[in-house]
């Protein structure tokens, strides 16, 4: 593969646990005191969508740290682990940020969703790393979207604070994972890599429709109808499909060595 220099360098799990820790240190200010101002027709809007992100931030992550240990083990990187580990605990931020929200505004937290029953049932089918953090790419692109109207669809100052945090972690976790596939994708063939984006693109319908099909009153509410959804979806995820070319980077071989891409 030709190196271009204009191209960005794969980070290292050890340059990925300094971003993590360094973005916890430099959290946005949310400003609880004033307690959250939302009216009841704003909340009715996007109530039920945001128990139902709430509850699917939540995950304890031992599925994806079994994977992560085996995968770890594999290619001779121990700080994967704990790259993954900050990666959970951040995801979980989230859904306690989200879940105090709900508790000032006098919301109940969601037992159970559908979507994200099925999200976490599809999950734990698959047991590689590249197949779960598919999944993962495409829930975090349409993360960045559904917050982005969920900002919108209120004017609560509590609550418009927690999106854009929430949409500031959300592009470097993308980028992550998109790193991640990379890797794995460089050392096979260019056929295969245009059926693994041709399946990934056929999934990426599915979960767009399925997310459309859940969360439209909410999406609607932040000025999203089906035809802006389905374009904004599409693009992003398009963004997060370029991140995973392997043509796209330089490959440092002291940093990412030959065989890491070879362990899926």
């Amino acid at each position: 593969m030709s190196v271009t220099k204009d191209f960005p360098a794969v980070k290292c799990s050890a340059q990925w646990i300094a971003h993590f820790h360094a973005n916890l240190q430099n959290l946005r200010e949310i400003t609880w005191a004033q307690g959250v101002a939302i009216t009841p027709c704003e909340l009715a809007e996007i109530a039920d969508s945001l128990r139902a992100w709430q509850l699917g931030e939540t995950s304890d992550g031992s599925h994806l740290r079994a994977i992560a240990r085996k995968y770890a083990d594999e290619i001779g990187d121990a700080e994967f682990i704990e790259l993954m580990d900050l990666f959970i605990a951040e995801e979980q931020r989230h859904g306690a940020t989200l879940g105090r929200f709900l508790d000032l505004a006098g919301e109940p937290r969601a037992r159970s969703d559908w979507g994200d029953t099925l999200f976490r049932t599809f999950r734990h089918c698959l047991a590689t790393m590249e197949t779960f953090t598919t999944p993962v790419v495409m829930a975090e692109t349409h993360a960045l979207l559904f917050y982005n109207a969920i900002r919108q669809a209120s004017a609560c100052p509590v609550l418009r604070k927690i999106c854009e945090q929430l949409l500031s972690d959300e592009i470097p976790h993308i980028r992550m994972q998109c790193e991640r596939l990379a890797i794995l994708h460089r050392h096979r063939p260019r056929w295969l890599r245009e059926l693994t984006m041709l399946l990934q693109r056929v999934f990426f319908t599915g979960v767009t429709l399925a997310i459309w099909a859940g969360h439209r009153r909410a999406l609607k509410a932040g000025g999203f109808g089906f035809g802006r959804f389905w374009k904004t979806a599409w693009t992003k995820m398009n963004w997060a499909w370029r991140m995973m070319d392997p043509a796209g980077y330089q490959w440092d071989y002291e940093t990412v060595p030959e065989t890491l891409g070879a362990a899926v």
